[in-house]
């Protein structure tokens, strides 16, 4: 009951706050110009930079504002914003001007771009960059006006500092097994720790199986069903706004929590939605992976390695689960009552709230 009641805390405690599809909602975008200066755009939710920066300035969240006075309090914070930025020539710190971009739309999600600005010191041979707010890996795009090619992209973790970019010259490209391994890492890191919907989703499937082949019959329609929309969607075969594809996503989540209070078996027709749900959940990702400026000599790489990667973490998800609670309450009379239920039906709220707030994006 102990480790119950454990999972039940780490779900509400994560639940609420947390936006699916963390990955890929901070981008920053780096230009060298010839006349030595540079201009680095951080795209980033306005919202989400708010309360960021009100938790770092009076460690509390601060209370909601309307959307229309984000700019005016971000600015108010733009010194302690210049504090998790770091941007770096050779050994030197470059100290940037601030600007905030008013607001725009982007696939029906509201975004912001902070525009930092300055001067390239003479004689500096390498760039560096570290920006300590974001959640989750961010994108970082070079581009050097003084190096011919095409843009040099690289993934930065959190709050490392990103690594050295040697000015007027382009990086090697990475090879397939480095391609394979980047985005192998990047789709099991959207679902452990980053991508909270799934992980709910996943969770729903497997509160209500009791058996491991009712498990497997329902995984395995998930799997197939995203992994064919994945594709068609990064072909651009099908295409849907984001702005239908994140709410249903949230209403799948809470049809499957609240079915596994109202049934106590799989039935026959549970697969069936199964797989529909996979094919929209398919989509978000497809969302999340064509902002990742894959290659195109090795998107068939980057493409499979990161299914394999959401895999890999939709099971693990699966195996901590067992191991937590299943492995040993599974055959209790009492596990459908205090762990079924009380677990689904915080899924099942989980995703209808969800629901509502992506339908108001």
């Amino acid at each position: 009951m102990k480790r119950a009641s454990l999972l039940l805390l780490v779900l509400l405690s994560l639940a609420l706050p947390v936006r699916g599809h963390e990955l890929g909602t901070t981008k920053v975008n780096a230009t060298f110009h010839r006349d030595a200066t540079y201009r680095i755009d951080i795209l980033v939710d306005p919202e989400t930079l708010r309360n960021r920066l009100g938790i770092l300035a009076t460690g509390a969240r601060p209370l909601p504002a309307p959307a229309a006075d984000y700019q005016k309090l971000i600015e108010a914070q733009a010194a302690l914003f210049l504090q998790q930025v770091h941007v770096r020539f050779d050994d030197a710190s470059s100290v940037p001007r601030f600007q905030y971009v008013p607001l725009q739309t982007r696939a029906g999600a509201v975004t912001a771009t902070i525009r930092l600005e300055g001067s390239i010191p003479a004689g500096a041979r390498t760039f560096q960059f570290r920006y300590a707010l974001p959640y989750a890996p961010y994108l970082l795009t070079v581009v050097d006006e003084a190096a011919p090619g095409p843009p040099e992209r690289h993934w930065v973790e959190g709050e490392e500092m990103s690594k050295q970019f040697t000015l007027g010259k382009r990086s090697p490209p990475l090879t397939r097994s480095q391609t394979a391994l980047l985005y192998l890492r990047l789709g099991f890191t959207h679902i452990i720790p980053k991508g909270l919907d799934h992980i709910l989703f996943v969770l729903g499937i497997f509160l209500l199986s009791t058996s491991w082949k009712s498990l497997l019959s329902q995984v395995t329609a998930f799997t197939i069903a995203h992994s064919v929309t994945l594709a068609l969607t990064i072909y651009g075969i099908v295409s849907l706004p984001s702005i239908v594809v994140e709410p249903a996503i949230a209403l799948s989540i809470a049809y499957v929590g609240f079915e596994n209070v109202v049934t106590r078996t799989v039935k026959p027709w549970r697969i069936a939605l199964v797989f529909a749900f996979g094919l929209l959940h398919g989509m978000g990702f497809a969302g999340v992976l064509g902002e990742l400026g894959i290659p195109r000599s090795e998107f068939v790489t980057a493409l499979i390695a990161f299914n394999a990667g959401v895999e890999l973490g939709q099971l693990a998800v699966i195996a901590l689960a067992f191991a937590l609670v299943a492995s040993w309450s599974r055959q209790k009379r009492w596990y459908r009552q205090r762990v079924v239920i009380p677990v689904s039906i915080l899924i099942g709220i989980t995703g209808l709230y969800w629901m509502i707030e992506r339908s108001a994006w």
